[in-house]
This record gives C-alpha cells, structure tokens and sequence, in this order.
C-alpha cells in the first residue's frame, strides 16, 4: 500500500515537474524569425539610382557638349523617371565585358544596349519584351563586287564585334561551310566597322539595320548587300540574379512605350536619317561635310558664339537652305547660303547676299531674334523647334497653328502638338477659318525635320573633333561613369 502510494506522488512530481519546465519554456523570448530580403526593385527604389551598363556609340550612348544622348540613353533615362530613380549610366569596353559586369555581385541592374537575345546569352541573362526590330546585314565597300549570298562571303577579309550576334551568326555559317573565314574584335564599335569597310581596310562586316540607318550618313561608300537571316529583335537584359520584380517592371515600361508611341518617337528620331533624307540625300551630306562644310564652319561658330546659338545648328539650316552653296538662288528670290530675303537681308544689315560671310552672319542674327521674340511659355528645347519653323514659314501662320492646336485641346507650347496643325494651313477647310491664311505648312515640319537630322548628324560627327584636349580630359568616349538627373526631352 505504501508503495503504491510513493509510486503515485513519484507519478505526480514527474508530471508537475514537467508541466512547470514546458510553462517556463513558454515563457522563453520566442526566436526572432530571419528578416525578409528586399526584392531587386525594392532595393533599387531604395537606392534611389538605376544603374545601367551600354555602349558607347551614337546609337546607344554618347555624349556631346549638351549632355548625354542616345537611343538606348532616352529610352532607358524614360524608364528611370518613370520609376523615380536617378539614372547611372555605365559604358563597356566590349560585349563580353557588359555581360561579365551585368552578372558579377555588385554589377549594373540592366543593360540597355542595343543586344540580340541569342541560345548562347539566354542561359547567362534574362530578357525583356522585344522593343526594336532590326535585320542582320552584310555590308560591303560601293565600287567592289556585290555579295548576293552565303557562299560570296567565303574568302573575304570579314570582322564582326567579339561576341555579337553577328559572330554568333557566322560561327552558325562556319559550321555549314568550314572555308569561311572572319575575324572577331573587342577594339572596335559598329562605327569602326563601318569605316574600315569605307576605306577598303575589310572587304564585309555584318551589322544590325538600325546601326547601319544611323550610322550611314558618315561613310558614303558602304552599301548593304543582302540580309543575313531573319529579323530579329532588340531587348533589354538583366543579370540571372535578378529575381524578376524588375524585370516584370520594364517590359510593364516597353508595353506601355509601344502603345504611347514613345518607341516610335525615338525611332524616328535616331534611325530615320535615311528615311527622311534619301539614299541620294545621305550619300550627298556625307560628301558635302568633307568638301563644302570646312569652308565654312569657322564662320558657324563665330557667328554662334556670339550669340549663345550652337554652330552646328546654324550649319543645318544653312545646309538645308543651300547646300551649303553661297551663290543659291530660289525660284522665289530667296538668295545666298542661308537663303535670307531681300526684306530680312536689309532689315538684318547684310548689303551682300551672296557673300557667305554675311549671309552666315545675318541668318544667326535673324534666327536668334525670331527665338528670342517666341512667348516665354515656350520653353526649350520646343522653342528650339518653334524657332525653326518660323524661320521657315514666318511668325504669323506659327501663331494660326498654335491656335488650332489649342483648340484641338493640344498644348500651343509643345512641338510635337503643333506640327500636326502645320500641314492643315494647306486645306482649305483649315486655312479659311485662320487670320493668315494658306501656308504650305507641311513643307515646314520637313524643314524643320531635316534641319534636326542634319543637326544630329553634325553633333555627332564633330564631337571626336571637339578642342583634342578638352576632349581627352573630359573622358568622352571613354569606359566610365556618369550619373544624371533624369529629364524628360521632347523628340
């Protein structure tokens, strides 16, 4: 009986005794749970930068005396505004430079650059939706045999980028026909590329169509010779690290920049050269900049600097005036380099019209007084714009278009808004309820069209000229780094 007894309070002591440690263990501070990582877009809201990695060259990146520009450059410094983030732009020696740097641990958060998703690149990079659609294309020297096929390329001097598509590309043909043969390098840009062609260094190289559209102007002897494969199309990438929250917000930016017609714009303005100029046209600029332009360039600047104007501006309007041809003369009296009225001529103090000196001279003057004489609700670069239009078609139908625009419920200021109206200053219906009357007003948004091509185009061909030592220590064109505000700027 005893025993039974000391058993049951052995019983009840083990029971309390294990009651008690589990109600102490209950009342231990419970383990802290690991802290939840941030997601990549997270952490780069955080950051406040979105840093990005291209190339430098004129149809991705590059930098002038007003700054960075670009189509790679506005696109993405679009996307970073659109997000609230500052932009850190990144420049590559080379491909496979861009891609070990967008993969290592504290790399760029995305490469915009102008890149064809491949087999080879997919496993290293995941891809953004499409936003460009280029066509590989073999390029050849004017006055040598044309290519027509596959088999003409065996036996010529080729070179392609280092790890491009491109390269991708013949490695593909190398495999079908061994005998080929070409040469890759990570010295050089698709600008490069182009020139040797030009000068007859290498007999082809391979290029994307947007490349070759923007880059065509500069090298009058080069020519397409046949598309090499399908079409294929750009993308944006980031690092297989990425987790996808910042993926998922840039094809959102693409989607959305396809429906805006945002992509169109840019396509328009950096790779429509020929387009709007002409193969003819192009090919004849090109000449024109190596024999006509150093005549006169130093008259340009001078007559820009002294009033705050960019020579190369003027230098595009005059072009687009006269070819650069001091002796123009117009079927409506409009004479000289800068095709000055006999009205404006005198008004602006030029005796002699053909005089180049003068004519450059009272063109900056009266280029400078009609910007200065727009409404201050105009701002740059629209006045910029503005400004060329009026030089083209006068104040008074600038003001019609301005007022059918507001009534469109477009913005007077904008550009883009009021050189929709302009051709309607040709249709009666239109141009009977204005104060002014009939203009050829889509002969003015050519103008002033053209004028911008020209002027890219000048910006971009002289910024390796621009004073050698200020060039060399500024770092342009160089591999490094600048980081910017992001700004809107009307196309």
């Amino acid at each position: 009986m005893f025993a039974k007894h000391a058993l049951c309070l052995k019983r009840i002591a083990w029971i309390m005794a294990t009651v008690i440690f589990l109600l102490l263990q209950g009342c231990e501070e419970p383990e802290e749970a690991p802290p939840v990582q941030p997601t990549t877009l997270e952490r780069i809201q955080k950051e406040g930068v979105l840093r990005v990695i291209t190339r430098n060259s004129p149809a991705t990146y590059f930098q002038d005396r007003n700054g960075d520009t670009g189509f790679e450059y506005e696109l993405v410094k679009r996307f970073a505004t659109e997000l609230g983030l500052k932009l850190q732009i990144e420049t590559a020696d080379n491909l496979d430079d861009l891609f070990n740097r967008l993969n290592s641990k504290d790399g760029p958060d995305l490469a915009a650059a102008g890149l064809t998703p491949s087999p080879s690149r997919q496993d290293n990079v995941n891809t953004s939706h499409p936003y460009l659609d280029v066509v590989p294309q073999v390029i050849y020297r004017n006055g040598t045999r044309r290519p027509t096929k596959a088999d003409d390329l065996i036996g010529k001097r080729i070179m392609v980028l280092k790890s491009s598509s491109q390269a991708e590309q013949l490695a593909a043909l190398k495999a079908q026909k061994p005998e080929l043969s070409y040469e890759e390098s990570d010295q050089v840009e698709v600008a490069d590329l182009l020139k040797m062609v030009d000068e007859g260094q290498i007999d082809l190289t391979l290029v994307d169509s947007n490349e070759l559209a923007m880059n065509q102007v500069y090298y009058p002897n080069v020519r397409v010779a046949f598309d090499l494969g399908d079409t294929q199309s750009l993308a944006w990438m980031t690092g297989k690290q990425e987790d996808g929250t910042l993926m998922k917000a840039i094809n959102s930016f693409l989607d959305k920049a396809k429906q805006d017609n945002t992509l169109q714009q840019l396509k328009e303005r950096y790779y429509g050269h020929v387009d709007v100029l002409g193969y003819v046209g192009a090919y004849t600029f090109a000449q024109h900049l190596q024999q006509r332009l150093p005549l006169y360039e130093k008259h340009f600047r001078k007559a820009a600097q002294q009033r705050n104007l960019d020579w190369r501006l003027l230098a595009a309007i005059g072009y687009q005036e006269s070819l650069w041809q001091p002796d123009a003369t117009s079927k409506t009296g409009v004479r000289g380099l800068m095709m000055l009225t006999n009205d404006t001529a005198q008004a602006m103090g030029v005796a002699n019209r053909l005089d180049p000196l003068q004519s450059i001279e009272g063109g900056a003057r009266y280029f400078n007084q009609i910007r200065n004489q727009l409404p201050e609700s105009i701002k740059e670069p629209d006045r910029t714009w503005f400004a060329l239009a009026t030089y083209n078609i006068g104040a008074a139908h600038i003001i019609d278009a301005r007022k059918m625009a507001e009534a469109e419920g477009l913005n007077p200021n904008r550009w883009l808004d009021v050189k929709r109206m302009l051709p309607r200053l040709s249709q009666k219906q239109w141009y009977s309820k204005t104060r002014y009357g009939y203009a050829r007003g889509g002969e003015t948004v050519h103008f002033v069209q053209n004028v911008r091509r020209y002027y890219d185009i000048l910006t971009w061909v002289t910024q390796p000229q621009m004073e050698g030592s200020q060039l060399a220590k500024s770092g342009m064109h160089l591999p490094g780094v600048t980081e910017k505000q992001p700004e809107e700027q009307e196309l």
